[in-house]
């Protein structure tokens, strides 16, 4: 018989081993905001204080901004699907194929097009079983972290899978629990008094919100309901001994919007009109959100063991449900969501790893969505990891938040692929392929078979179309777009007369135009 003492000093070494471990790898909060444009906050990322800016009371974001790392280049795609699968994957959206956005089983949301259709991409979104039809079959990141022995926990939106597939609840793709996150992309409300439901609006009830009944009839905003579950699964990792990743993903500020009676009036009385002091009211219930979670972690004395990251999922609804004039909400930039222009696709972003991070620090390098995925698993210490097939897109921007330049990214290409038809009307908005290279941006638009070339650092506001002006740049980019698009074997809009798929022109035929 084996000596119990020595068995149990053998026990207690391990238990103390493995509680070290833990207690060294940070906790990490990533807190994503649905549809959250570059200008919709009190902080600056511009370079000067922008009218925009002066609108919205984000207290908390300022906060952030302050003991941490502003980054003013900082994009997502142009609607969530793509940019929440990218996120989990680190997989770039012309590779994984989930190119709009999901929500019912083996059904697209392309809206017709005249002269246009669309090819069968991923449209049952992010699966971690193989064979699921149309999905991408990935292990997400979220299960990487619970095999590191990491406590997850998913708060919100989720939008990864469709109705009936394993990616449509969060516990399937890594979550150890999941609050309020389904199918859906929006909430049925934003009010607890009406369930949370979109039976008030006749719309369907899979828009309706999950796993909240506790707070159905009750006053509550639905953002307020999410961060008070949010920290009781806090509560519950801490007491679990364990370091907890807080995935806080926002159904705000995505529409239908509705009055959140704490914000609401002191915009109305600023003379904003009635939608807009809905939307500026969700805004700042959103940052309250923000200083409610971090709140709860210097409870619990973590603060100097957390790291924080804050982003949105895409640029800020401009072409339809905002009031004033549209494709101005974002401004200087142009365009808002669904657009390939930067009011689609750069966003606001923060980051802050106390100790490392230098306190009111600005990162002006590029960084993409898929870079959250081996940044965060480096964070948590995650070595060697492997998405299935072999390839990871994003590059860990570790460096970035340590304060070193990294020369290679002022260089490096970032490539957005959107083969279908989201539906609204605007500037840089329909069918398109987009590469930004150094001050460079190209979009190619599949309906009029045209190019846009923006210099976006000297013209952030996307004026002055230069096509045509620096025709051996339009054809390098071109050149470089296409050769990415079909080395991931990406998919790619029909012409309906020929059904022959449309590829970003090459070489040859960007020199012949």
């Amino acid at each position: 018989m084996k000596n119990p003492v020595c068995l149990i000093a053998v026990v207690l070494l391990v238990h103390s081993v493995a509680t070290s471990a833990d207690s060294e790898r940070p906790n990490i909060v990533l807190f994503l905001v649905d549809d959250m444009g570059w200008q919709d906050t009190s902080v600056p990322f511009h370079t000067d204080v922008t009218p925009l800016n002066r609108r919205y009371r984000t207290p908390n974001m300022e906060r952030l901004a302050r003991s941490g790392m502003k980054f003013t280049q900082a994009y997502a795609c142009s609607v969530c699907s793509p940019t929440r699968v990218s996120l989990m994957t680190g997989l770039n959206a012309a590779r994984h194929r989930v190119t709009n956005w999901t929500l019912r089983k083996n059904a697209s949301n392309d809206r017709r097009h005249p002269t246009l259709s669309f090819p069968k991409w991923n449209v049952n979104g992010l699966s971690p079983e193989a064979g699921v039809e149309r999905t991408v079959h990935a292990k997400a990141l979220p299960a990487f972290l619970q095999d590191a022995g990491y406590r997850t926990i998913h708060v919100g939106k989720a939008h990864f899978g469709a109705i009936g597939t394993p990616g449509s609840d969060p516990r399937n793709v890594g979550f150890d629990v999941n609050i309020g996150g389904h199918a859906a992309g929006g909430p049925g409300s934003f009010l607890g008094t009406q369930n949370f439901s979109a039976v008030w609006r006749k719309g369907d009830r899979v828009w309706d919100v999950p796993g909240l009944d506790k707070y159905h009839g009750k006053d509550v905003f639905l953002t307020e309901a999410l961060t008070l579950e949010a920290n009781r699964a806090v509560d519950e990792a801490v007491a679990s001994d364990k370091p907890f990743f807080l995935y806080m993903s926002h159904y705000a500020v995505h529409v239908p919007f509705a009055k959140d009676e704490r914000f609401y009036q002191k915009y109305r009385d600023a003379g904003l009109d009635h939608t807009e002091a809905m939307y500026a009211a969700m805004v700042e219930g959103m940052d309250k959100s923000l200083g409610d979670i971090l709140a709860n972690v210097r409870r619990h004395g973590l603060t100097d063991n957390t790291v924080v990251l804050f982003m949105s999922d895409s640029g800020g609804l401009s072409a339809s449900g905002r009031g004033g004039k549209r494709h101005t909400h974002n401004k200087p930039l142009s365009s808002g969501k669904g657009s390939a222009h930067e009011g689609g696709v750069r966003v606001p972003m923060i980051a802050h790893w106390p100790g490392v991070t230098r306190p009111g620090s600005v990162c002006s390098q590029p960084v993409i969505i898929e870079d959250f995925f081996p940044t965060i698993l480096e964070l948590a210490g995650v070595g060697n990891s492997q998405q299935i097939g072999g390839v990871i897109d994003g590059q860990s921007f570790v460096s970035l938040l340590r304060g070193q330049r990294d020369d290679s990214r002022d260089e490096r290409p970032l490539i957005w692929h959107f083969p279908n038809n989201w539906g609204p009307k605007g500037p840089g908005i329909g069918p398109s392929s987009s590469i930004r290279r150094g001050a460079w941006k190209l979009i190619y638009y599949y309906d009029g078979r045209r190019f846009e070339l923006f210099s976006v650092a000297k013209d952030i506001g996307e004026q002055h179309d230069l096509a045509d002006a620096y025709p051996a740049m339009r054809i390098e980019l071109a050149d470089e777009l296409r050769s990415y698009l079909v080395e991931v074997e990406a998919q790619f809009p029909i012409d309906s007369k020929t059904g022959q798929p449309l590829l970003v022109p090459g070489n040859e035929e960007s020199a012949r135009d």
